[in-house]
C-alpha cells in the first residue's frame, strides 16, 4: 500500500493467520476491531492469491484511524498484523464480490446483512437441536464452576461475551498471554467461557490484561477466577 493514501474508513489488513476458515477470520476481526467503533463490514477471501488479507470497513474515519494506530503489529494468532488505509473504499468493496468500481453499494450491503443473518440463524438452530438434556447438563456445569473464589486459579471464568463468540475468537484474545492452554465454551449458556492456563500467575496476568476488554462496542468482557 502506498504511503500517500489518504485516511478513510476502510483498513487494509495483511499478514493474517491463514489457517482459519473465512467465517472464523471474519468473526475474529469483528471482535478485534469492533472495540474502536461500528464495523460495517469485514471482507476476506480465501482464494490462494487473497489469503492472509482482509478489509475492515468502519462507519467513520476517526474509528478507523484509532484502530490503525492501536492494533498495528497486534499479535493476531501469533502473527503481527500489518495495517494501512485501503487505497479507496471502492477498492475494498470490489474485493468483496470480485466486481469492479461502480458496484451498487446498497445492494451489496443488503446481501452481506442477509448472509450474516442466515449464519446467525443456523447457529441458533444448532443450539436448539442439542436438546433439553444438553441444556440442563451445560447449565449445571456452568453453575457448578461459576466465579466466586477468594483466591487465584489457573482457570478463568469469562462473562459478557457476545452470543456470536467462537472458541477461535476467544483463543485469539487469550493466547497472547504466556501459559495459555485452552478455551471451553458451554453450548447451553451463550455468553460465557472458561479459559485455562498452566499456572495461577499466568491466568492472573491474562485477567488483568483483558479485564473489561470491549470485544464489541456493546460487550466489555468480565473476567474472574473460576470456582475451585
Amino acid at each position: 500500500m502506498s504511503a500517500d493514501v489518504p485516511p478513510n474508513q476502510t483498513l487494509y489488513v495483511n499478514n493474517l493467520f491463514e489457517k482459519l476458515t473465512k467465517d472464523e477470520l471474519r468473526k475474529s476481526l469483528y471482535a478485534v476491531f469492533g472495540q474502536f467503533g461500528k464495523v460495517l463490514d469485514v471482507v476476506c477471501l480465501k482464494t490462494y492469491r487473497m489469503r492472509g488479507q482482509a478489509w475492515v470497513v468502519f462507519e467513520d474515519i476517526v474509528s478507523a484511524t484509532n484502530a490503525l494506530h492501536s492494533m498495528q503489529r497486534f499479535p493476531f494468532f501469533d502473527k503481527p498484523m500489518r495495517i494501512t488505509y485501503a487505497t479507496s473504499k471502492s477498492d475494498a468493496a470490489a474485493k468483496a464480490d470480485g466486481t469492479f468500481e461502480g458496484a451498487d453499494r446498497k445492494a451489496r450491503s443488503k446481501r452481506n446483512t442477509a448472509a450474516r443473518d442466515a449464519l446467525l440463524q443456523k447457529g441458533k438452530e444448532r443450539k436448539i437441536g442439542t436438546g433439553h438434556a444438553a441444556s440442563a447438563q451445560g447449565a449445571a456445569v456452568a453453575q457448578s464452576t461459576a466465579a466466586g473464589t477468594s483466591g487465584p486459579n489457573k482457570i478463568l471464568f469469562v462473562q459478557s461475551l457476545p452470543e456470536t463468540a467462537t472458541v477461535q475468537m476467544i483463543q485469539m484474545l487469550f493466547s497472547q498471554f504466556p501459559g495459555f492452554q485452552e478455551v471451553r465454551m458451554v453450548e447451553a449458556r451463550p455468553g460465557i467461557a472458561f479459559v485455562e492456563y498452566e499456572a495461577d500467575s499466568q491466568a492472573t496476568a491474562a485477567m488483568k490484561g483483558l479485564q473489561d476488554f470491549k470485544i464489541t462496542p456493546q460487550n466489555a468482557i468480565s473476567i474472574s477466577y473460576a470456582k475451585a
